[in-house]
C-alpha cells in the first residue's frame, strides 16, 4: 500500500513566551502544501526500513515511521512489515516532512489492518512523537498555539497562487534558533493579519526566527530578498528554516527566471489548489 505524505509551511510564526518547562509558546498558522514523500508498506517476514532520496540522520530503524509502528503494536496486533520511504521533502527544512511521514504511517496502518482508530484517537496517539505530527492527520489549515500542538481551525485559502520553495544547503539547528530568539507578543494577532489581503502580509506578518537565523545564515536572508525582487507577493522563512517559501500571482511568476536565480539550491514550484 502506498501513500504520499505532504508538507506544511508556516504563515507567520511568533514566539510569544518562554514556559516554565523550558519550551516556548508559539502562535503560527500551519498550511498544507503539495510537495510530498512516498511511503510504501507491505506485509513481510520481518520488519525492514528502506530510505530513498534525501539522507536522514540517526538509526533508520528509529525513524519516526518505525516509532509509529512500535507505538501501535503496544495495543494492536500488527504483523511484520517492509517499509520504503522515498523522500521528496527535504529534511531539516522547516516543512514538517518527518512529522508528516509519521502521521501518514499511522493513517495507513490504521487502514491496512482495520484498527478502527478515529482521527481524534490518531491525533492523541501521535502527538507525543512531535508537536506538529497531529496536524498531518487531517491536513487542514490551523492556528497552532501552545508549543505548536494546540490547533484551532482557521480560514485560509491560497488557491491559485504559485508556491515557490527554495532550500539552501544551510543547516539551521532548531535548538540554536530557539536559544537566540527573544519571545514577545506580536503587534497584531495572526487571526487578524490572516484577514488582510495577501498583498499586506509582507508588512504585517513575520517569523520571529528570521532575525537570529538571518544573522547566522545570510544566504537565507538573501533568498527571501531575491524572491521579492523577482515579483513575489509574500515570502517568509518556514519554521526555524532553512526553507524560504514565496507566493506569486500567476501573472508574476517566471519559472525559468526562478530556476536560473536559484540553481545552486533545492527548488520546488507548484500551483496551489483548493483544500478539500
Amino acid at each position: 500500500m502506498k501513500t504520499h505524505p505532504i508538507a506544511k509551511i508556516n504563515l507567520g510564526l511568533y514566539v510569544t513566551e518562554k514556559r516554565p518547562d523550558g519550551y516556548h509558546n508559539l502562535e503560527t498558522v500551519f498550511y498544507p502544501i503539495p510537495i510530498h514523500d512516498e511511503l510504501e508498506v507491505e506485509e513481510a517476514n520481518e520488519d525492514s526500513f528502506t530510505l530513498v532520496g534525501f539522507h536522514l540522520e540517526g538509526d533508520p530503524m528509529d525513524n519516526l515511521v518505525m516509532r509509529v509502528l512500535r507505538n501501535l503494536r503496544q495495543d494492536f496486533s500488527i504483523p511484520p512489515v517492509s517499509v520504503r520511504l522515498s523522500k521528496g521533502i527535504p529534511s531539516g527544512a522547516g516543512m514538517g516532512g518527518g512529522s508528516s511521514d509519521a502521521a501518514y504511517m499511522m493513517r495507513m496502518l490504521n487502514e491496512m489492518f482495520s484498527l478502527g482508530l478515529t482521527d481524534d484517537e490518531m491525533e492523541q496517539r501521535i502527538a507525543p512523537l512531535g508537536a506538529d505530527c497531529a496536524f498531518f492527520i487531517r491536513q487542514r489549515p490551523v492556528l497552532a498555539t501552545g508549543i505548536g500542538n494546540v490547533f484551532a481551525p482557521i480560514k485560509a485559502n491560497l488557491s491559485g497562487y504559485a508556491l515557490v520553495l527554495i532550500k539552501p544547503d544551510d543547516f539551521v539547528s532548531t535548538k540554536e534558533a530557539y536559544s537566540l530568539v527573544s519571545p514577545k507578543q506580536p503587534a497584531e494577532p495572526l487571526t487578524t493579519t490572516m484577514q488582510r489581503p495577501i498583498e499586506e502580509w509582507r508588512e504585517h506578518m513575520h517569523n520571529d526566527f528570521e532575525l537570529s537565523v538571518f544573522a547566522a545564515h545570510p544566504t537565507i536572508e538573501a533568498i527571501k530578498q531575491q524572491l521579492y525582487d523577482i515579483g513575489a507577493t509574500y515570502a517568509l522563512m518556514s519554521g526555524s528554516g532553512s526553507t524560504v517559501f514565496a507566493l506569486f500571482k500567476p501573472a508574476d511568476i517566471n519559472k525559468e527566471e526562478i530556476e536560473a536565480n536559484f540553481k545552486e539550491h533545492f527548488v520546488y514550484i507548484a500551483t496551489l489548489g483548493e483544500i478539500n
